[in-house]
């Protein structure tokens, strides 16, 4: 049975499309109005699913593929318009396939599931993301709004988590990797 914090993360996954669709037509001020709603059903799902109790597999899954979702797709429509630097684009979309690869990888080889668990700098990360997708949807809408400066820092600060949490991730990974086939029984 669907909960309500789930419901909330499916409405979150529903808006991408029609952010985008708001994001390509140029409707910057209603994409990051709809990108705060986005927001506010996150930070709800959440609080809600702590506060009654009502954590499932499902939404542990459903709540990061929304983050994603959104963020990505955020990231490859701004940079292709030019609001946000290509090569940030890039910084972005190949730590996330980096990261599904490594887990796609751990169960390939290891033929487990490896419990995935957002560190403290990839939750910071996920978040300066957006903020940096709200900056420039402001910029976009009017830039006499934010100093260029705020947008060059929410650029640089994003860049900088995203490395970091993806080195982590990675790191992680391994040493998760490692421990795991030291126990495993070897062939001879």
């Amino acid at each position: 049975m669907l909960n309500l914090p789930n419901f909330l993360t499916l409405i979150r996954i529903v808006t991408v499309p029609v952010f985008l669709v708001l994001l390509s037509s140029g409707l910057y001020l209603e994409a990051l109005m709809l990108l705060i709603l986005a927001g506010l059903t996150d930070a709800l799902d959440g609080a809600v699913a702590r506060f009654t109790g009502q954590q499932t597999p499902l939404g542990t899954y459903l709540d990061p593929v929304a983050d994603k979702l959104l963020a990505m797709s955020s990231f490859v429509v701004l940079g292709l318009i030019g609001s946000l630097p290509f090569w940030l684009v890039v910084l972005v979309l190949t730590r996330d396939i980096i990261i599904i690869l490594g887990y796609g990888m751990i169960y390939f080889l290891v033929g487990e599931r490896l419990e995935v668990q957002p560190s403290f700098i990839g939750k910071i990360n996920t978040l300066l993301q957006l903020l940096t997708v709200a900056v420039a949807l402001l910029f976009l809408y009017d830039a006499a709004l934010l100093p260029s400066r705020v947008r060059e820092f929410f650029i640089i600060v994003t860049a900088a988590t995203t490395a970091v949490s993806g080195f982590q991730y990675i790191y992680r990974g391994l040493v998760w990797l490692q421990n795991r086939t030291h126990s495993l029984p070897r062939l001879s």
